[in-house]
């Protein structure tokens, strides 16, 4: 089976009528996603199933668990969020009322398996932002286990904190860039275009919008894309973030360059890009960013 980041593939999402349905989705092996209802004092995980509910035991609810790699806030942080599961069995209670117990580790588990551990560097995947971190963004890469992308691996414009390029709960292509024991690594910098891919939406004469994204003392850095950026002469009263109005003075490709005018600076900061993915799947063994007659070469190696 295919294998999805948490609350991407609605076809999971389901509730059953009868007890029946459930019983054959647990035969069948079905993976099932719902909602996180409530995390209990002992971080089981409860979720409706519709004609009854459904627990996911704290040992069940990822992997690394049962051992303390995994902390318990990665179950806690899961309220009010759609996780996937297998059905395991059924238990009563005292007052006679049926529930299911259900397990998220073990499409982790399949997952990991099936899926990831196939992964090659250069494989292009979809993934989900989960969380953000000064250092780089979080991803889930399939059935909630996550991986890092590096905030150095997030553009090849120059930014200070990953909210800058991505969001939270944010839909996004990414490539796996280097297999460790135990640990992945991906990047997003080489699907959004070369710098010539970049370049060639802009011409000189033109005026665009763009963000501070450096200020020195030589001149002030501007992205008009994720992955490319021009230098306008130094102006008073900017903060990095800021959307400003920018002239584009000329395109130089053999010097990797643009020069740009400030021509208005507004007030507000201005929310991350839209992605513009240059390459959107399959595998990719190196990306060259730079001009074939650029004075420094940047490039990627996928191995």
């Amino acid at each position: 089976m295919n294998f999805y980041p948490e609350g991407q593939n609605e076809a999971l999402s389901k509730t059953f009528d009868s007890i029946e349905d459930i019983k054959s989705a647990m035969i069948n092996g079905n993976v099932i996603e719902s909602r996180v209802l409530l995390c209990d004092s002992e971080h089981n995980l409860h979720v409706d199933l519709g004609i009854i509910s459904g627990v996911i035991p704290r040992e069940e609810g990822a992997i690394g668990i049962s051992d303390g790699t995994t902390r318990d806030i990665a179950l806690i942080s899961k309220v009010n969020k759609k996780v996937c599961f297998t059905i395991l069995g059924f238990q009563r209670d005292d007052m006679g009322n049926i529930s299911a117990i259900l397990s998220r580790k073990a499409v982790q588990l399949g997952c990991r398996k099936n899926y990831i551990d196939k992964l090659a560097p250069g494989d292009i995947i979809d993934a989900k932002v989960t969380h953000l971190e000064k250092f780089g963004a979080f991803i889930d890469i399939g059935a909630g286990i996550n991986a890092l992308i590096p905030i150095d691996m997030l553009s090849v414009s120059r930014i200070n904190h990953p909210a800058e390029r991505v969001s939270e709960g944010q839909c996004i292509k990414t490539v796996l860039r280097k297999r460790e024991p135990g640990k992945l690594t991906f990047s997003l910098k080489e699907l959004l275009g070369t710098w010539r891919e970049n370049a060639a939406l802009f011409k000189p004469g033109e005026t665009v919008t763009g963000i501070v994204r450096s200020i020195e003392t030589y001149g002030v850095f501007v992205e008009l894309a994720p992955n490319l950026a021009g230098l306008a002469e130094p102006g008073d009263c900017l903060f990095e973030g800021q959307k400003v109005a920018v002239y584009i003075k000329s395109v130089l490709p053999d010097k990797m360059k643009i020069k740009l005018v400030i021509v208005e600076a507004f007030e507000e900061a201005e929310k991350p890009q839209e992605l513009t993915y240059f390459i959107s799947g399959g595998h990719i063994e190196r990306f060259d960013y730079s001009t074939p007659n650029a004075p420094k070469e940047i490039f990627t190696v996928f191995e």
